[in-house]
């Protein structure tokens, strides 16, 4: 036999084999693949949509497949609740929920990410998620070789809100002691800041926020006593100074430029926020316009460290 019909002869006899093999698994309702086909098509790229989670899948399918038309089944697991909610999402939710219902204090453990898992029928890696997202949110602290807890509510400074509205969006309960309520003259530096000649008359308000008894911050704001004399009376021990100026002034407040810097804690200062002497704290210095960018209040703030955040987002 030349060399030539020996090499089509055991092609036939492989496609025999292969064409058994099929019609033996067929009939089991399972399909194989012979295992000597060299020729593959092309990797295919689709974007599979499913609960707004986009997939990208690389399926290579051999040749033979045309042979019923079908490509092998894909399974994922798209991370996805049916309602829609990303499943770490939802784990995040349920420790929300116990916290806001007191179940969880500051302080308490919070489930582990392996007791996570099991409960909510996960994998480790979204429960680790789930925590690393509270975690940068201030929710919860995680301590190396002891688990994750509870943390103690901090005030995030990443928008232009009055204090009161911070304490609030982060579940406190604000209480404001007013120290100081009076108009000055000859603050030269505060009046520049305004925009003001230095003789000018100002409105100073000093108050020490609270939530229950224990001191957040100490701030003291400067505005023109000629616009906001009457602020001395206002009773900003229950209200927001911001919304007393939008309600009873008519001035929306728009933006402010501001320093931030930590410094030691004077005697007074210290005191007040019941830290050491010398202890550092968070100093923020501001400017905030109103909608029609005139410096409408110069203020000054002292924040325990421990309590407070600020998050930068810095553009390239």
């Amino acid at each position: 036999m030349r060399p030539e019909e020996a090499e089509r002869s055991r092609s036939r006899n492989r496609n025999e084999k292969s064409d058994l093999l099929y019609s033996k698994n067929e009939s089991k309702g399972t399909r194989v693949i012979p295992t000597d086909f060299r020729l593959y098509k092309r990797p295919r790229l689709s974007y599979i949509a499913h609960s707004r989670t986009y997939i990208l899948t690389i399926c290579r399918t051999a040749s033979s497949v045309g042979r019923t038309g079908k490509a092998p089944e894909t399974h994922f697991m798209s991370g996805t609740h049916r309602n829609g909610t990303p499943v770490y999402k939802r784990i995040q939710n349920a420790i929300r929920k116990r916290i806001d219902a007191s179940e969880l204090k500051p302080g308490d453990s919070v489930a582990s990410e392996r007791e996570l898992a099991r409960i909510h029928k996960v994998s480790l890696m979204t429960a680790r998620h789930a925590l690393a997202g509270l975690e940068r949110e201030g929710v919860v602290e995680r301590r190396r070789g002891a688990g994750t807890f509870v943390a103690t509510p901090k005030i995030h400074f990443n928008k232009l809100m009055s204090y009161s509205e911070h304490m609030s969006s982060r579940g406190l309960s604000p209480r404001t002691r007013i120290l100081v309520a009076k108009i000055i003259e000859h603050e030269a530096e505060v009046a520049a800041r305004l925009g003001l000649p230095a003789t000018s008359s100002l409105v100073k308000i000093e108050r020490l926020r609270q939530t229950g008894d224990d001191p957040f911050a100490l701030e003291t704001c400067y505005l023109p006593a000629r616009e906001f004399a009457d602020l001395v009376k206002a009773p900003l021990g229950r209200a927001s100074l911001f919304s007393t100026l939008e309600l009873d002034y008519g001035v929306e407040l728009a933006y402010a430029d501001e320093e931030v810097d930590a410094t030691a804690a004077e005697a007074n200062v210290a005191e007040l926020l019941g830290v050491p002497r010398g202890a550092s704290v968070l100093r923020i210095r501001q400017v905030i316009y109103s909608t029609t960018g005139k410096a409408t209040i110069y203020g000054v703030g002292f924040y325990r460290s421990e309590r407070h955040t600020l998050f930068i987002r810095r553009f390239r």
